[in-house]
């Protein structure tokens, strides 16, 4: 990474509150789990939240329910099209205007499949998500005529974020879930991705048509994982990789096949999270990181078994740190992460970056 990305990076996280380009898409919506919940699930009666402190101490905003210590990918993402983060769905003031830069439906816990992370109460999985777009969607016809609204839909950006879940609350809680007894990990990611198809294709249906799809980061990284299968250290869990590297790869086939003409005035991009992150965990100085193996806050092993306690103080050098929490990553890896999807090689994001997808303007004729 260049000094000067590091210097621009470095000036984004440390105001807090992003500054927007200007606008290259007519609105951002946000389909996914915790790591792009913006407080969805504030609003309704889960376990999985973030709505305390520590959460959000390094953001103006403070806890808004983001599992990060300051903003998320989305929030950079977002600011790099000149859009502003849209507001959670589930907020009752999520309404009128305010969803014409779009909306935020992502949950905490949730997953492709509509079971998964049920142990944490209520969610909103990937099947809800797209009908609470509808619900969305239904707000906007009356807000625009119908050739307006077309123009709208098919310029603006679809961000999904799934998959962690389905394999770290679902496939890898034996004790809770069924699937590993029922699929082997060929067959899993096999279920997934039929289910993501069918569900990115209903999206498709009602209008949407600039997908970015991200795949799943290095699980067997993150914290919780590697002292849930006391990996040695230094290592990853290789097991775990291997599973989320299954899954990678037929996303990556299924979004090549998305682009094979069939979808009509799409284009759907694939965002390599995997590899950014394995870059990062494998040269952390080069990112300004040292701290690869342990959350920042949490507790037990390495902060690993529990995500941030209400009020329990974190680390006080966060810009060290990968991982946050025993889960999420820190602001720092959510800002690369975001800069990377925008303007990366196509090794970053397949086939070109979110930057080069704004630049397209879709007129859609019936």
């Amino acid at each position: 990474m260049t000094n000067t990305l590091l210097l621009l990076l470095t000036t984004i996280i440390a105001v807090g509150e992003i500054e927007c380009l200007s606008p290259q898409a007519t609105a951002l919506f946000v389909f996914g789990d915790s790591l792009v919940d913006n407080g969805n699930n504030n609003f309704i009666n889960s376990v999985a939240r973030s709505n305390y402190y520590p959460y959000g101490v390094d953001s103006e905003r403070g806890a808004t329910g983001r599992f990060s210590n300051g903003n998320t990918f989305v929030d950079y993402l977002g600011a790099w099209l000149g859009l502003p983060a849209p507001p959670a769905f589930a907020d009752p003031a999520t309404t009128g205007a305010r969803i014409l830069g779009g909306v935020n439906y992502a949950s905490a816990a949730a997953g492709i499949l509509d079971e998964t992370g049920q142990h944490y109460g209520e969610r909103y999985p990937l099947s809800q998500q797209v009908l609470n777009f509808e619900t969305t969607l239904n707000q906007l016809r009356e807000m625009m005529t119908g050739a307006n609204l077309t123009d709208y839909l098919s310029n603006a950006v679809a961000v999904l974020v799934f998959g962690s879940n389905d394999y770290i609350n679902n496939y890898l809680l034996p004790n809770i879930y069924p699937a590993s007894f029922n699929y082997n990990p060929t067959q899993f990611a096999g279920l997934l991705l039929t289910h993501y198809y069918r569900q990115i294709t209903a999206l498709y249906s009602v209008g949407l048509r600039k997908f970015f799809i991200a795949g799943v980061g290095p699980l067997g990284c993150i914290p919780n994982q590697l002292v849930a299968w006391q990996a040695p250290t230094k290592r990853c869990v290789d097991y775990v990789n291997q599973m989320v590297g299954i899954f990678n790869q037929g996303l990556l086939s299924l979004v090549d096949s998305m682009n094979n003409g069939t979808n009509r005035g799409g284009m759907f991009l694939y965002g390599n999270s995997y590899g950014a992150m394995g870059e990062m965990l494998n040269n952390p100085a080069r990112y300004g990181f040292s701290v690869v193996d342990r959350a920042c806050c949490g507790l037990g092993q390495n902060q690993a078994l529990m995500t941030c306690m209400p009020w329990s103080p974190p680390c006080a050098d966060r810009n060290r740190y990968v991982f946050w929490d025993a889960f999420h990553p820190t602001q720092n890896v959510h800002a690369i992460l975001a800069q990377r999807a925008y303007s990366g090689t196509p090794s970053d994001s397949h086939p070109m970056n979110v930057q080069q997808l704004g630049v397209i303007k879709f007129k859609i004729t019936t």
